[in-house]
């Protein structure tokens, strides 16, 4: 009798292990998601929204404690110690001066990246493939001589100036792809910098006369100053092409050619919930936007009226984002 006691004890440990193991990789049932953006503009905006209905989709019940650094990096430090100090359970830096802050204040915390160009280079993950720490995201970097070479198909030009913030390494990094991108399109290079965004507008009227064309990158600082960029480009005649669509849809660019952030926020908001259900971020690598319907070309006939520009009908016929009459037309 007693070994039959036995037997079936043992037997009634197997059948419990497999439904250990289902409990262990469901989420904890208290979820707190620290999430922390450099600044607020459309693009990082819609990565926040995007991480946040993914979540819901999944039916993660999730707690947000949602913070803005204003483009200060000391505010982006203090934010991370806040989540420290809360013991969030998972952490997500939008953009790389307040992911790199997350990643060298939190100890123990998993740690997701969204909206980074050069994880590498910016000291977040040591390699793509994986990190020593528990890190992993999903980069925006963004095909930079594709979007000039869009540029040259509407406007033939000699000229391209950019404007960047210096101490944002997302930033630097792009500035040496544009430098080189000119260079090999044979387009002379014209930059001037900046360490916020209050400095955007004289930047720009510093170098407005000598270039023929601006060029927007997804420098954060950069963009979150789009309407001020706009109003001096747009009075001196001068086209701007950016890689952000989703702020273009509000201010008067030219063209725009680049990511669907709200897409990127989906796709960031997948990766937590991979982790909450028991993945290790150290063996995530990082994920990069690639399926075609990540992308959106925004053209705006509005503002190349304005310009007096024509369009080529090509370019017009694939885009899927138009701007015309002051409306805002999403083609399927």
């Amino acid at each position: 009798m007693k070994k039959f006691v036995n037997v079936v004890f043992a037997l009634l440990l197997i059948a419990l292990v497999p439904v250990s193991s289902v409990f262990a990789a469901t989420p904890p049932q208290k979820v707190l998601i620290g999430i922390s953006k450099i600044v607020a503009h459309p693009a990082l905006d819609s990565v926040e929204k995007g991480i946040q209905d993914e979540l819901a989709a999944a039916k993660i019940n999730a707690t947000f404690d949602l913070q803005n650094a204003n483009g200060d990096i000391g505010t982006a430090a203090s934010i991370a110690n806040k989540f420290q100090s809360e013991k969030v359970t998972l952490a997500v830096g939008i953009a790389t001066p307040t992911s790199q802050s997350l990643v060298n204040t939190l100890k123990g915390i998993p740690i997701v990246f969204s909206a980074v160009t050069d994880p590498v280079k910016a000291g977040l993950v040591s390699s793509l493939k994986g990190a020593q720490k528990p890190v992993t995201g999903v980069s925006d970097m963004t095909p930079v001589k594709q979007q000039i070479e869009l540029l040259l198909k509407i406007k033939k030009i000699k000229r391209l100036g950019h404007i960047y913030t210096s101490s944002e390494e997302n930033a630097v990094v792009l500035a040496g792809v544009v430098k080189q991108a000119c260079k090999e399109l044979g387009l002379e290079y014209v930059e001037t910098t900046v360490s916020k965004s209050a400095e955007v507008k004289q930047a720009v009227q510093a170098i407005i006369k000598r270039v023929d064309a601006l060029y927007i990158s997804t420098d954060n600082t950069v963009v979150s100053a789009l309407s001020s960029i706009a109003e001096v480009a747009l009075k001196n005649k001068v086209p701007i092409i950016s890689a952000d669509p989703s702020s273009a849809e509000k201010y008067p660019v030219l063209a725009a050619w680049g990511f669907d952030y709200y897409k990127m926020g989906r796709a960031t908001g997948k990766l937590i919930v991979e982790i909450l259900n028991g993945k290790k971020p150290e063996q995530i690598p990082t994920r990069f936007m690639t399926k075609t319907s990540d992308v959106d070309l925004l053209i705006n006939l509005d503002v190349a009226k304005k310009l007096g520009v024509t369009i080529p009908k090509d370019v017009v016929k694939t885009a899927n984002k138009i701007v015309e009459n002051g409306k805002l037309n999403n083609k399927p």
